[in-house]
């Protein structure tokens, strides 16, 4: 993996940084009164969507969609690389999240979570698994897409996933598929948030980090109903985002 001080040799690095910061609170604000002024007008707002495109773009990411992501009766199972994914996938999809509840309590990030319609679960309550199954559930029920990243945290390489929240389309709940997302950060992969690196340490070295290239692969879905348990989806969504991937070749 390359190294993580690329940005302190850059003498455009912290000038590239304070720009994007100010572009991102300049996009807040414009967002936020575009989407409750179309709400005002009694209409559905598209603008959380927009927004998040938008904070990928601003944060260096050229997003390539490769494949066509499915709406509204899905279910997303994504690798998880970056707080970036969130942007990514939500500005190319539309859809939701599932999260951990304690990022409603995130100065702003939280609220802006809720905007954009963001499943909450409490991850550390093995006990209450069924509560946060029946909630993705009920969210799955009202046509919204939702995501999820089964490896359970942020890597470089291809985790295990947890099949626990797949329970939710064992059986579907209704007409759903499962499409497995991949994304590729390619050469920009020193830039995955691990370890102990804080949220804002890893902010700072996105947001100072020249422009790169990450690829959206929206690969083929398939009906959870015929698969079997949740063992069985998670393990074939995980082996879709293998197949013909760099974690193929070196059979993760």
């Amino acid at each position: 993996m390359a190294s993580r001080s690329i940005g302190r040799t850059d003498p455009l690095a912290p000038i590239r940084g304070v720009a994007r910061l100010l572009s991102l609170a300049a996009a807040i604000l414009v967002y936020v009164i575009l989407h409750f002024a179309t709400l005002t007008l009694g209409r559905s707002s598209n603008w959380p969507r927009r927004f998040l495109a938008a904070v990928a773009r601003i944060s260096g990411a050229e997003v390539e969609v490769r494949g066509t992501p499915l709406h509204p009766d899905v279910l997303f199972v994504s690798n998880h690389t970056s707080w970036l994914d969130i942007p990514i996938i939500a500005g190319a999809t539309g859809t939701a999240f599932v999260a951990k509840s304690t990022l409603r309590d995130w100065p702003l990030v939280g609220w802006l979570a809720n905007l954009n319609n963001t499943v909450y679960v409490d991850r550390g309550d093995r006990s209450g698994i069924h509560g946060q199954v029946g909630a993705v559930r009920e969210a799955l029920t009202r046509h919204q897409p939702i995501a999820i990243f089964p490896e359970g945290t942020t890597s470089s390489e291809l985790l295990p996933f947890k099949p626990s929240l797949l329970e939710v389309v064992a059986p579907p709940p209704r007409a759903i598929q499962v499409q497995p997302l991949r994304l590729d950060y390619g050469a920009a992969l020193q830039l995955a948030w691990l370890g102990e690196e804080s949220a804002l340490s890893n902010i700072w070295r996105v947001l100072t980090h020249r422009r790169f290239v990450v690829g959206l692969n929206c690969l083929e879905p398939f009906d959870p109903a015929v698969i079997g348990d949740r063992k069985a989806i998670a393990a074939e969504a995980r082996a879709r985002i293998v197949s013909g991937s760099a974690w193929g070749e070196r059979r993760v």
